[in-house]
C-alpha cells in the first residue's frame, strides 16, 4: 500500500535524478531528502540493505554537493571515464560482497531476498560514488542495478517505488548521452586549445 512518506520520497528521487542529469548541485538536497524517508520506508519491508544503504546515500549527499562545487580545486569537477581494468575490479568486487552479505543475511536475519537486495546494495554504493566523481559510466551501472531493483520492490508491494526505478531507468539512459556528449564537447574543446 501506498503511503504519503513514499510519494514525498519518490518525488524527491526523481527531483535528484533530473538536477543529476543538469550537473545541478541541488541534485543533492533532493538525494538526501528522499534517503532519509526511504530508510525507514525500506527497515518498515524487512529490506535491511537498501535500509542501511540510505544512511550511506545520506553521507553521499552531503559528500556529492560539496565534490561537485569545491572538488575540483576548488572549481566544480568535469565529467571523466574509468577504464576497462577498473571497471572489472568494480564489478568483481561488488559480486564478491553480495555474495558474503547474502550468506550472513540469509543465515542470520529475516530478511527477504537477501542475494538479491545485497547485489543492489553493494551496486549502489559504488555506484553513488561514481556520481560524486562525476564518472560517466555510472548511469550504465544505474540501469543494471534499477532494473534489479524493480524487481525487488515490486515482490515487497512497493509499487510507486517500482514505478520510480522504471522512471530512473529511463533518465539513466537520457543522462548518459547527456554526461556523454558533454564529455566529448569537453574532449573537442581541449583538443581545439591544444592545436592553437
Amino acid at each position: 500500500m501506498m503511503s504519503y512518506w513514499e510519494i514525498v520520497a519518490v518525488t524527491m528521487g526523481t527531483l535528484y535524478l533530473i538536477l543529476a542529469m543538469r550537473e545541478n548541485s541541488w541534485c543533492w538536497v533532493a538525494a538526501f531528502i528522499a534517503t532519509c524517508i526511504f530508510s525507514g520506508i525500506f527497515y518498515t519491508a524487512k529490506l535491511y540493505m537498501e535500509a542501511g544503504l540510505q544512511i550511506y546515500y545520506a553521507g553521499m549527499a552531503v559528500y556529492g554537493w560539496w565534490h561537485w562545487q569545491y572538488g575540483g580545486n576548488n572549481m566544480p569537477i568535469a565529467i571523466s571515464q574509468w577504464t576497462a581494468p577498473k571497471h572489472l575490479l568494480t564489478l568483481s568486487g561488488i559480486l564478491i560482497f553480495s555474495f558474503i552479505s547474502g550468506v550472513l543475511l540469509s543465515k542470520n536475519t529475516q530478511a527477504t531476498f537477501p542475494f538479491l537486495d545485497s547485489i543492489v546494495t553493494w551496486g549502489s554504493l559504488i555506484t553513488t560514488f561514481m556520481v560524486t566523481r562525476k564518472i560517466l559510466e555510472n548511469w550504465l551501472y544505474w540501469i543494471a542495478l534499477d532494473s534489479l531493483a524493480m524487481c525487488l520492490y515490486f515482490n515487497k508491494g512497493l509499487y510507486l517505488t517500482t514505478g520510480l526505478f522504471g522512471i530512473y531507468i529511463v533518465l539513466a539512459i537520457l543522462g548518459f548521452f547527456q554526461w556523454l556528449k558533454k564529455d566529448r564537447e569537453k574532449v573537442a574543446f581541449s583538443h581545439a586549445i591544444a592545436s592553437t
